[in-house]
């Protein structure tokens, strides 16, 4: 019998597909508050995902982005975003991806992150290691933040209230550069097989970083929450690194939290 990863895997797979047919049809879309955008492929993904796994697993619940999930009240518990990176799949931007976790008596124990325009695939279950395309993964050998790079991402909701770009400043100043990317899951994947050294985010949703918090885990790498204690699904933000420049990035957002940054943004002079 397949094991929840291998499900995980083929459900994930097959959506992606789906994803991938759409994006290729440059599909509408619609706006669900003032920025926060859906698109057909959305509901689309999420009705494949959610109906296999109620089909595989009736007992478990499933948390999904657009709201087709249940609660059972049972110890397993399904995230799902069908498309991360609405935004640029909406754009005809291929940085998009397909990410399902599986939660069982509130501890990850597998997750998946299909990035359908490199045809990649993160996977990982709790003590077993994390793998791209069937190959084991481990976090990068950065050792000092400024030989780091490193993303974030923005929100679409409430964003004149975001505070990130005083921490996007800092460490452009502080690294190598800042990318942003505009899907969380696969920043946390590219933490995870070395591409990025660090990620970190104010305000995701439990779906958005459910896998790729387990993928960075798995692959020697630490996740907290940007002041160094420790991460929840549903807490206020997120950092995760390789570790080894964790307690320097720590400091550095203690000290942007009490207003005493290094650096003060610049100026603008009048053209």
């Amino acid at each position: 019998m397949a094991t929840f990863l291998e499900n995980a895997i083929d459900i994930a797979h097959d959506a992606g597909a789906l994803l991938r047919s759409y994006f290729e049809q440059r599909v509408s879309f619609e706006l669900k508050g003032a920025y926060d955008l859906v698109t057909v492929a959305d509901r689309a993904s999420e009705k494949l995902v959610v109906d296999r796994l109620k089909s595989l697993y009736p007992d478990h619940s499933i948390l999904a982005e657009e709201g087709s999930g249940h609660e059972t009240g049972g110890e397993y518990r399904w995230y799902v975003d069908p498309l991360d990176g609405t935004t640029n799949f909406a754009h005809g931007y291929p940085v998009y991806n397909v990410t399902i976790g599986l939660e069982k008596a509130g501890e990850m124990i597998a997750g998946v992150v299909y990035d359908p325009s490199l045809d990649e695939l993160f996977a990982c279950e709790r003590g077993a290691g994390a793998y791209k395309n069937g190959r084991r993964i481990h976090v990068s050998r950065a050792r000092r933040l400024d030989d780091s790079l490193v993303a974030t991402g923005f929100p679409s909701r409430r964003r004149h209230q975001d505070i990130n770009v005083h921490f996007f400043y800092q460490l452009a100043m502080a690294t190598h550069g800042v990318r942003r990317g505009g899907a969380a899951a696969i920043d946390l994947a590219s933490v995870a097989c070395g591409r990025l050294d660090a990620y970190w985010e104010f305000g995701l949703n439990p779906w958005d970083m459910a896998a790729g918090r387990l993928l960075v885990e798995e692959a020697g790498g630490v996740c907290t929450g940007m002041t160094g204690g420790p991460h929840h699904l549903r807490g206020p933000h997120i950092l995760a690194d390789n570790g080894a420049i964790h307690e320097e990035i720590v400091a550095l957002f203690g000290s942007i939290f009490r207003g005493e940054a290094p650096r003060s943004l610049p100026v603008v002079q009048p053209a």
